[in-house]
């Protein structure tokens, strides 16, 4: 198993395979299965992820049992058709994918944890965007999540994706990451860009706290997956236009392990800091769950 971005990369540079196909050949080798048979499995979650979008901005859209979150993704949706979005309607597209999923996610429908629940929507997000700007058909989708899991594998690895140990830069931050190098490589970029991306998407949400409105995972949840998703895609154009980060890839990961550590626990997932320790949170808190809680 691959244990760093720069092994990955050397063994890129030396075979002259992208990191999807290194990927799949690691899966191969660990799971015993075929080659067919670790794609017919990457299939079902690409299926989940699309579902999930188009769920999510059919209609009124999706709404979650408290009422927090629901509506947004389609409300965006009808913002783009007015073509005065100020991001760009690339951005939008992604940005209404991202939310879309994550307000199904809330609405306790079926998402692909990428690599959470939580940040489930922004790998989708870039995905979708892409499918549309590149016309990427099923095996480029299906290299893409490859090389974002595999990436996102290191990610655990070495520093863990989950809100309760380093915040929602571990969750959103970490799926953030992964989007941009896969997008790279879908984009014909390198090993190596793909790598500067994924560095580059980790700087950028360094430090970002888990802060979840009455513990759950809707309020400021959803609207986070949309700025992973745009970082996601602007981390990858840098990487692509031949930026890079000063600080090499794994030594990133490194650093939001450390940072995650420096959290105090009000900031990671338990809902005591942040946003949810605001009298608005705090009053929402109350009258979902009552005083006492």
């Amino acid at each position: 198993m691959y244990d760093s971005i720069s092994e990955i990369v050397a063994n890129s540079l030396s075979t002259k395979k992208p990191i999807s196909e290194l990927i799949i050949e690691q899966e191969c080798t660990l799971s015993g299965l075929t080659r067919d048979a670790v794609f017919e499995k990457m299939k079902c979650n690409l299926e989940v992820m699309l579902a999930s979008v188009e769920r999510g901005i059919q209609g009124q859209g999706v709404f979650s049992k408290t009422g927090l979150t629901g509506g947004e993704a389609v409300k965006v949706k009808k913002y783009r058709k007015l073509n005065k979005s100020l991001s760009g309607d690339d951005m939008m597209i992604a940005v209404e994918a991202a939310m879309a999923t994550n307000e199904v996610n809330a609405a306790m429908g079926v998402v692909c944890a990428t690599p959470t629940a939580g940040s489930s929507g922004t790998l989708p997000g870039v995905l979708y965007l892409l499918k549309k700007k590149l016309n990427l058909n099923q095996e480029q989708m299906l290299r893409f999540l490859f090389t974002a899991g595999g990436l996102g594998l290191v990610i655990a690895n070495h520093s863990g994706i989950a809100g309760a140990t380093g915040g929602c830069q571990a969750e959103v931050g970490s799926a953030s990451a992964m989007g941009a190098a896969a997008a790279v490589e879908v984009a014909g970029g390198s090993a190596e860009q793909s790598a500067q991306a994924l560095a580059i998407a980790i700087s950028n949400l360094l430090g970002l706290v888990c802060d979840p409105i009455a513990g759950l995972v809707e309020v400021p949840c959803v609207k986070r997956n949309a700025i992973g998703t745009t970082n996601a895609l602007i981390s990858a154009d840098l990487a692509l236009a031949g930026c890079t980060s000063l600080i090499p890839p794994d030594e990133c990961i490194q650093a939001m392990s450390n940072v995650g550590k420096l959290m105090p626990e009000e900031l990671r997932e338990t809902g005591l800091g942040g946003l949810a320790s605001t009298a608005t949170g705090q009053a929402i808190k109350a009258k979902i769950f009552g005083k006492d809680v």
